[in-house]
């Protein structure tokens, strides 16, 4: 399997060089460029630089990746773009940003949730794959066919990563006709999240909003879900990550996985775990959201799982009112931390 992963700006230099290491297992990075919202929060003002200090550093390290032979793949994902979504301006600062990196190395594609961006990028930079992002939840043949004019590939709803027929019914359009298929590895949303939407538009404004006098923070309800122990119980049932182990299962499937690392409290072990297939530790550190604050002081430890448990998961059934098998891995696997 090959991965994409996410560009973080850190305070050293672990996670470039983990990615140079494995590079042979690295399709691509992924990056956020020039305050143009992105399914995350601004990178640029990471790592206490000024924005054009960090943006300096930020394209000498794209660079380098470019130079070891990795693509580059610009997110154009966030979720809302207001009043700008059609406007000719809008468009217009696209392709001076496409043009403006282009001078700097070759992108090798753009993920976005507007089906107009993957329609500009296709009128105006034909060399590059246009990817319906995993936030645009796009996970049967109908979706995927409704926007085949203008998306050369596709991230696959998280929900999916449980679900080997609907994933083999994907599988077998995107060969038939032309499309690649992703999916996203490590994450750790809830599945069906009825609040996905409404908390990525925050993230899309979230520049707007800071200026705001709040009333209300809002993290994400699963963090207020896991909270309780009856809920909490669930977490492996109501997630729909890939464990690093399981990855093998995955191989016909996906034409690569991308790694959720640009806000992970630690993204090189995130990348060491995966492009090495194993881990001992936490299993929510891997994830993004990481949740491990619901389980403090106890911790999901990853080695603790069946050995069955990727291939269960991905075969399952569904009938989670008569089966426990999720319920009985997860009490398995919980440690309460010692303290002296």
């Amino acid at each position: 399997m090959r991965y994409m992963i996410g560009y973080q700006r850190t305070g050293d230099d672990r996670l470039k060089s983990t990615i140079l290491r494995y590079r042979e297992s690295v399709s691509e990075v992924y990056f956020s460029w020039g305050g143009l919202p992105s399914g995350r929060g601004t990178q640029e003002k990471a790592g206490g630089l000024y924005p054009y200090d960090a943006q300096g550093e930020m394209l000498c390290e794209l660079e380098e990746y470019s130079r070891a032979g990795i693509g580059l793949n610009l997110l154009l994902n966030g979720n809302c773009y207001g009043r700008m979504s059609q406007a000719r301006v809008f468009f217009e600062k696209i392709g001076d940003t496409i043009e403006f990196l282009g001078g700097h190395f070759p992108l090798h594609s753009v993920t976005t949730t507007s089906p107009l961006i993957a329609k500009f990028i296709r009128q105006n930079f034909s060399g590059l794959e246009t990817r319906a992002s995993v936030n645009m939840e796009i996970g049967t043949i109908q979706g995927m066919d409704y926007l085949s004019d203008v998306f050369d590939g596709y991230y696959v709803k998280r929900e999916l990563n449980r679900n080997v027929r609907e994933l083999r019914k994907v599988r077998l359009w995107c060969e038939a006709n032309g499309k690649k298929l992703y999916g996203l590895a490590n994450s750790g949303c809830l599945n069906f999240c009825s609040a996905h939407v409404f908390h990525d538009n925050l993230v899309a404004h979230e520049n707007e909003i800071r200026e705001m006098d709040n009333a209300y923070e809002f993290r994400g309800m699963c963090h207020e879900y896991l909270r309780k122990e009856e809920k909490r119980r669930h977490y492996l049932r109501d997630t729909n990550f890939i464990r690093p182990e399981d990855v093998s299962l995955y191989e016909t499937y996906f034409d690569a996985l991308k790694l959720a690392t640009r806000v992970n409290r630690n993204p090189s072990l995130v990348v060491e775990a995966y492009l090495t297939g194993h881990y001992t530790g936490n299993l929510p550190d891997l994830l993004e959201p990481d949740h491990a604050e619901a389980f403090y002081p106890e911790v999901v430890e990853n080695s603790h799982l069946p050995s069955d448990f990727g291939r269960r998961t991905l075969e399952c059934d569904h009938d989670c009112e008569t089966c426990h098998y999720c319920e009985e891995a997860l009490s398995k696997a919980r440690v309460r931390l010692g303290f002296n």
